[in-house]
């Protein structure tokens, strides 16, 4: 089960602090737990296999901030990729993102926070929650979509590189993010006119940012149901016949 928490303009500095006191309760992401994790520092987090190719890394680095737009999917998968493998993940201001979905690829909805209402700045939350989260997603949408301040958005970026998570930014712009992802459905197989069961989904998942990431690419990915739904995830994600594919311009 999921933990949700919920943020208002009352009181809010109080909320925060207690915000704070349960991230230090979290089993194994307390300050000890994070000490240990400086000492020895895991570089990425996972991503689905099929995605890791695409990645400078073959992962999300720690420390850094990642841009993502597009289908929904991408996000889910993030979620999946890093619970599935011990860590923990919280979104922040996305009431909308399908859990089940996320669970379907193989989430620990155990290891994961949810602040559908972050109030009046989900910046800070996001912020707050850097400390004892791996992976953090955050949805600009309902502040319009704005952008963030450079100077504010450099004193957030600094927090993760310090605590060592990632920081996925989404429904709204990021100046300095280290990877901008985006990834539209392309096709599905199973559904005919007026008839048919959707069996799979084909996603189109771009990438662009600085360093080794600074020439855009691309590639195909299928969204497919498990062999075996014995163990294991229902929904995997499989590498698509097409390969990585170097883009001239910006990703579609």
């Amino acid at each position: 089960m999921t933990a949700a928490f919920k943020l208002s303009a009352d009181d809010r500095e109080e909320q925060i602090a207690a915000l704070r006191r349960r991230l230090a309760a979290v089993p194994g992401k307390g300050a000890g737990a994070r000490a240990a994790e400086v000492a020895r520092p895991v570089p990425v987090l996972p991503v689905p296999e099929a995605l890791a190719e695409l990645l400078p890394r073959r992962g999300l680095t720690r420390g850094s901030v990642v841009s993502v737009a597009g289908a929904s999917s991408l996000l889910a998968g993030l979620i999946a990729s890093v619970t599935a493998e011990g860590g923990w993940a919280a979104v922040v201001g996305r009431p909308s993102l399908g859990m089940l979905a996320a669970q379907e690829m193989g989430a620990d909805l155990r290891r994961v926070a949810l602040v559908p209402e972050a109030g009046p700045d989900a910046v800070d939350v996001a912020a707050v929650l850097l400390d004892g989260m791996d992976l953090v997603v955050l949805d600009l949408s309902g502040t319009g979509g704005a952008a963030v301040a450079p100077s504010r958005a450099r004193g957030v970026t600094a927090r993760a590189r310090h605590r060592g998570g990632v920081l996925v930014v989404t429904g709204g712009a990021w100046p300095g993010a280290e990877l901008e992802l985006h990834a539209r459905v392309s096709g599905c197989t199973g559904l005919g006119r007026g008839h048919g069961r959707l069996q799979s989904r084909e996603l189109s998942v771009g990438v662009r940012g600085r360093g080794q990431a600074v020439r855009p690419r691309t590639m195909q990915v299928r969204l497919g149901p498990q062999g075996s739904r014995a163990q294991g995830p229902v929904v995997q994600w499989l590498a698509s016949e097409h390969h990585v594919v170097a883009a001239h311009g910006a990703v579609s």
